[in-house]
Formats: C-alpha cells, sequence, structure tokens
C-alpha cells in the first residue's frame, strides 16, 4: 500500500555501530543521517552517544566537558569516562542489542583509549584494562572512522555557535596525537574499521557511511 510504513527489520542479536574521530569530523551529523536513512528502509534505530547516553551520563557530560579551572587529573578523568560506559553498556547498549535493534553510538572505547591514552599520555595498559572491565566484553560489530586534518575539524568545531568545550580547548598537538591514536586502532583492527574521508562534501560522506553500515546489515542477516 502506497504511503505504509516499511516492516521493522531487525538483525539476529542487533547491531551494534560506533563513530568515531577527532573534534569536529562529523561524527553526530552522520550518526543522524544514517539513523534516518535506516528507519525509512525499516530498521529499528537507537541513537545514543557517550558520554551521556543515561542519566547519569549525562551528569558525568556536563563535569568532563564544561571549561574549568580546576579540570579532573587525567586518571580522574578516564575513570568518569569508565563509569559512564559501564552505566551505558547495562543500561542502554545490551537490552537495545538483545531486543535486536541497531545500536549506533557517538563515541565509545576507542574514543577513551586516544583521548586518554594517545592524548594525555596515561599507561595504554591500564586505559585498556579499565576500558576492558567498564565495556564488560562489549565489542561494536563496525566502528565508522571518519577522518580529516585536525586543524579543519578544529575549525568546525571552535566555528560552531556556543562556547567550545574543555576538549576542543586543547591544543593542536593534543588533537594530532588523538588522531594518530585512532590511526592506530583502525590499523590494528581492519575488520572492524571503516575509514571514512570527511573532509569531503557532505553527500559522499554520507554514502559511504551508509554503504558501510549496509554492508554490515547484510552481513549480520546473512547470518541469522
Amino acid at each position: 500500500m502506497t504511503g505504509a510504513p516499511a516492516p521493522s527489520r531487525r538483525p539476529a542479536g542487533g547491531l551494534f555501530v560506533t563513530f568515531e574521530g577527532v573534534e569536529g569530523c562529523g561524527k553526530s551529523t552522520h550518526l543522524r543521517r544514517l539513523a534516518g536513512t535506516l528507519r525509512a528502509a525499516g530498521y529499528d534505530i537507537v541513537e545514543t552517544r557517550e558520554p551521556g547516553g543515561t542519566e547519569l551520563g549525562r551528569a558525568l557530560r556536563a563535569l568532563l566537558l564544561a571549561p574549568s579551572s580546576a579540570p579532573p587529573t587525567p586518571l580522574a578523568e578516564l575513570l568518569l569516562y569508565c563509569a559512564d560506559r559501564a552505566q551505558h553498556v547495562a543500561s542502554v547498549i545490551r537490552p537495545a542489542l538483545a531486543a535486536g535493534q541497531v545500536v549506533l553510538c557517538d563515541r565509545f572505547s576507542d574514543s577513551t583509549i586516544s583521548y586518554q591514552g594517545y592524548g594525555r599520555g596515561l599507561d595504554l595498559d591500564l586505559v585498556r584494562t579499565l576500558d576492558a572491565r567498564a565495556r564488560d566484553g562489549l565489542e561494536p560489530s563496525l566502528t565508522v572512522l571518519l577522518e580529516c586534518p585536525v586543524a579543519d575539524g578544529l575549525a568546525r568545531a571552535r566555528g560552531r555557535t556556543g562556547e567550545t568545550d574543555r576538549f576542543e580547548r586543547e591544543t593542536l598537538a593534543f588533537h594530532e596525537a588523538v588522531r594518530r591514536g585512532f590511526q592506530a586502532l583502525a590499523a590494528g583492527a581492519p575488520a572492524r574499521y571503516r575509514m571514512v574521508d570527511s573532509s569531503r562534501p557532505t553527500e559522499l560522506v554520507a554514502r559511504d557511511v551508509a554503504a558501510a553500515v549496509r554492508a554490515a546489515l547484510a552481513a549480520r542477516e546473512a547470518e541469522a
């Protein structure tokens, strides 16, 4: 019937897709666009983010991102992100996946490793250990890494209306280290990562993001 909604399509066991990248790379924009595209195709979508995907997470987000004259130490920062993740995984992500939904998450563990490990210089083994405990064995099915030059991304982020957050105020050198972290993670897990050049026109980026996620959905549905 013309105009009838598409039937709900739920891949067996759900699909967990994370969006990663430096500040201003377009994660939030492309996550929202993809969510709309997949909903139109009949998929049951959960959009979420870290930090901030739960009530506790929203309180932690305010603490973590607000500019401050007395910011948390790198270790305290790491522990706050892990607290957010533990709550988020248990109360939002795992239940959605168990219900067969597609979860699209703006940042996850790879951001913690890249920002607190590579950016802040914390011991990578410590960061990985605490993150692994927080996510309790959960791994993304697919990670979309939106790649753009750090200076370009920062210009976008700092050019938005409103006050810049604490990370957007960090130095270029800090963000270059974060980008190296993402690139190292992608090189170490090529089967999970899809790198997309987000310095191109929005429509081209959206096309490539959708293609990557549709391929992951097709593979998951073939397993069912």
